[in-house]
């Protein structure tokens, strides 16, 4: 176990630049997971960190020392609280945080599978609880085109609470590169003239399209989409935030899929 202490410590510095920028992280292909929960869905998967940090105040949690004793001890840095405070982004963090290396993925030549397309979605709460919600159905596959949030940024991080790693989350796609790799057919949630999602046959494999906040899904995505479904909305509403529409669309596919095995 190492220990650091001045703010001039070439390392330190390293973590700091990349804790200040999810653009460096990404061009590094590191990431950082802070808080039990990231760290530990991380471990779940019997992979080591290239560096776990922890405060001295953490050391003495006995939480800490559960996932400590699941990493490397040669890998463990420990900082003073108030250096590790500007490596964190969260307010009142818990002083763990794990230096990752980012799988680097090709692009399927072919994606004959369900699986989500997020095109420009902006917001990074949605996009965090989209891979959450695709993960907990059981989709494995994920594309983000250019526009849409980092997927690996702190916010959409702790809004995927791990779904990161159980996906392969694709970025800044073109949506005409991807579209000819597609060998499902492409669905979309439309209000208007569109089929009641329970009325839709969603048994076979599908690429769920969801589109940006404000404008939707984009014309390009618009056109291809050979499914158009609508989210029955008997109170009033007019549209439903994007996550939830897409939770809704995972549970539904799911359900239908289950009802067609028995």
């Amino acid at each position: 176990m190492k220990t650091i202490t001045s703010r001039d410590n070439p390392f330190y510095k390293r973590l700091k630049l990349l804790a200040g920028s999810a653009q460096q992280q990404k061009r590094h292909g590191q990431v950082l997971l802070e808080g039990w929960h990231l760290a530990g869905a991380w471990l779940d998967q019997g992979e080591q960190p290239q560096c776990c940090v922890i405060t001295e105040s953490a050391l003495r949690d006995d939480e800490a020392q559960a996932l400590l004793a699941r990493v490397e001890t040669a890998r463990i840095v420990t900082l003073p609280d108030a250096l590790f405070g500007a490596l964190s982004d969260v307010a009142h963090g818990v002083g763990v945080l794990l230096l990752v290396e980012r799988a680097a993925l090709t692009l399927p030549a072919r994606i004959g599978q369900t699986c989500v397309v997020l095109d420009d979605v902006q917001d990074a709460g949605n996009v965090g609880s989209i891979l959450r919600s695709a993960a907990a159905a059981g989709i494995r596959q994920a594309f983000c085109t250019s526009g849409t949030a980092l997927a690996w940024s702190p916010k959409v991080l702790r809004a995927g609470m791990g779904a990161h790693f159980l996906l392969q989350v694709f970025e800044n796609i073109a949506a005409d590169e991807l579209h000819d790799r597609l060998a499902v057919p492409v669905a979309i949630t439309d209000s208007h003239g569109a089929v009641p999602i329970d009325e839709c046959d969603l048994r076979g494999p599908l690429a769920w399209v969801f589109g940006n906040e404000g404008a939707g899904v984009s014309p390009f995505w618009r056109s291809a989409a050979t499914l158009r479904v609508t989210i029955p909305q008997p109170g009033g509403m007019e549209s439903l935030n994007v996550a939830a529409a897409a939770a809704i669309c995972f549970f539904e596919q799911g359900r239908q899929q289950r009802w067609q095995v028995n």
